[in-house]
């Protein structure tokens, strides 16, 4: 994958996020849906749809939810056929905003971090909406996908394996 920007982002400010919570849509242009395929290494993506959900835990913890539901077109590994797919996502983040990094690293001189299992730290209360959205959607893309009924086949090895080199040089030492 390359690091180049995503092709849409989605902000919002988390500290005008009511008691109540917010709902937001995600739905890219057609332009955008076809530099999310570039971006995506995809043929192209028909349709992507996200409706993210935040609701306020805290002062500083917020809870993200989406669900995500995208039709792209790939080529067949095998055939180069068209293959269509359809993901369908439910994501869920926990959001700790951080004032500042910490001031002292533990003793190995690396800051610890919590697994999956932790709240994802932010710097700000400036959040992009569309990131995890577009970070699930990257992963969930079959590396190689596959038309309907189509397999790899291995061409079949030789009878004889092909003679070796040092076998080669071997018979001509012994003629000499």
């Amino acid at each position: 994958m390359k690091t180049r920007e995503p092709p849409f982002e989605h902000f919002y400010d988390l500290a005008d996020l009511s008691e109540a919570g917010a709902e937001m849509a995600i739905r890219p242009s057609a332009q955008q849906r076809s530099q999310l395929a570039q971006w995506a290494g995809v043929t192209s993506v028909d349709r992507f749809e996200a409706t993210v959900t935040l609701r306020r835990r805290s002062a500083s913890r917020f809870a993200y939810d989406a669900v995500l539901a995208a039709d792209i077109e790939q080529s067949c590994v095998v055939t180069l056929e068209p293959v269509r797919s359809h993901i369908g996502l439910n994501i869920h983040r926990e959001l700790h905003v951080i004032s500042a990094a910490p001031k002292f690293a533990p003793a190995g001189g690396e800051i610890a971090t919590a697994g999956d299992e932790g709240p994802e730290e932010i710097e700000g209360t400036r959040f992009d909406l569309a990131a995890p959205v577009l970070e699930e959607f990257l992963l969930a893309i079959d590396p190689y996908p596959r038309a309907p009924g189509v397999e790899f086949v291995r061409p079949p090895s030789p009878e004889a394996p092909p003679e070796s080199p040092f076998a080669v040089l071997g018979k001509l030492k012994g003629k000499s």
